[in-house]
């Protein structure tokens, strides 16, 4: 049995043409806010693994729980400057934001 399906950037795009200015604002916000967090997210997980440390050891060091370093790495929360710079510390470097 065929089925019809459509691709994924056509349902976005069409989606994306029926919003109002605002509406793609706040689209656009949460956006970039969610790829920060992957990046992120991506950061610290290679950094850790990197450092040979266990979630555990790394939020002991960077005094946190390990709870909030796996928040970090799935992406589902965003460290703020002092906790990745907490983080940094704790792997042996520092924080540096370049553009």
């Amino acid at each position: 049995m065929m089925t019809n399906s459509t691709p994924w950037e056509k349902v976005r795009d069409d989606s994306l043409s029926t919003m109002t200015a605002g509406e793609r604002e706040e689209y656009d916000a949460a956006a970039i806010e969610a790829e920060a967090r992957l990046e992120l997210a991506e950061l610290v997980y290679s950094a850790r693994k990197a450092a040979g440390l266990s979630q555990t050891e790394l939020a002991r060091r960077a005094g946190t729980r390990q709870s909030v370093i796996s928040a970090i790495e799935n992406g589902a929360q965003a460290p703020g400057g002092v906790m990745l710079s907490r983080i940094a510390h704790a792997l042996g470097g520092s924080l540096r934001i370049a553009a």
